[in-house]
């Protein structure tokens, strides 16, 4: 789970599951000319209650915000987590309006129950579920709602194309290796205690020559196009990854919250490798954030 790409919505979502929580500890009713002192129970003292506006609104909240940090969707029935946590949640919300309007249900029918209104509980029930199932709707379709919860942090410079961010591509302080070399024997693609070539120098005498040919297209490949510089951004919403040869189906889907690195320009699109040595085109990149 990545925790980075819940949005500005999500956030409100588990805001609103928040408040739900509190108010289910306080008053289901507010009886007139009640004393101080009388013990009224709060809304765990109703089962229809606990089930249709509580349970529901919380298990709504916990579907929405689970199924957005899930790195791919998570599928019940045809349908993903995230659309049962929208439905849970305006369930709960027309649940807890129907509390609201008779929250004494069938007793006040004869007379019985009279003088019983929605508690102080009730009330922040209906406007923690209303606000949950609006912006579970809203998340979507709503820009501003779609920022990232959790701003990335900025990354260090850019470095030249071809190179490796300073301790390692995304995680600093880890240790590089040369191009061909084991761990612990700098410069040497050999067994240890036989030197080697540098990274495109000329093979020793009775070497193969196929990593030297190996070197060659990506050293070709390495060399940017035109004036453009290599550089850090961050997308603000998951946008995917398509390959370099056209294909319609994404190789990839960059999350807000990671740094990815920009490798080359194609008019309006962007060449873009993740963190896993993947290279791709990014098509839609209004609104991304540069390191």
């Amino acid at each position: 789970m990545n925790i980075r790409s819940l949005t500005r919505g999500d956030g409100v979502v588990i805001g609103a599951a928040v408040l739900l929580l509190i108010a289910s500890f306080l008053d289901i009713y507010s009886i007139d000319g009640a004393p101080d002192s009388a013990e009224i129970p709060s809304l765990w003292g109703s089962g229809s209650v606990v089930l249709g506006v509580v349970l529901a609104g919380v298990i709504g909240a916990a579907l929405v915000v689970v199924a957005r940090a899930m790195p791919q969707p998570m599928k019940v029935a045809g349908l993903d987590l995230g659309q049962f946590g929208i439905a849970f949640s305006v369930f709960a919300a027309w649940c807890a309006l129907g509390n609201i309007f008779d929250p004494a249900g069938a007793f006040d029918n004869n007379g019985g129950a009279s003088g019983i209104n929605a508690g102080l509980g009730l009330i922040l029930a209906l406007i923690a579920t209303l606000i949950m199932a609006a912006a579970a709707v809203a998340t979507p379709l709503v820009p501003a709602l779609k920022g990232s919860l959790i701003p990335a942090s900025r990354p260090a410079a850019p470095q030249p194309y071809g190179g490796q961010p300073q301790g390692g591509y995304g995680y600093p302080g880890a240790q590089q290796q040369p191009f061909g070399g084991q761990p612990g024997q700098p410069g040497q693609p050999g067994q240890p205690g036989q030197p080697g070539p540098s990274f495109g120098g000329q093979p020793q005498p009775g070497q193969p020559q196929a990593p030297q040919q190996a070197q060659a297209p990506q050293q070709a490949q390495a060399q940017p196009s035109g004036d453009f510089s290599p550089f850090w951004f961050a997308v603000p919403v998951p946008r995917p990854l398509f390959a370099e040869d056209g294909s319609p189906t994404p190789i990839a889907e960059l999350a807000p919250g990671t740094w990815y690195l920009a490798v080359e320009q194609r008019g309006a699109n962007l060449v873009a490798q993740t963190q896993d040595g993947r290279r791709g085109v990014l098509q839609d990149t209004s609104g991304i954030q540069r390191g």
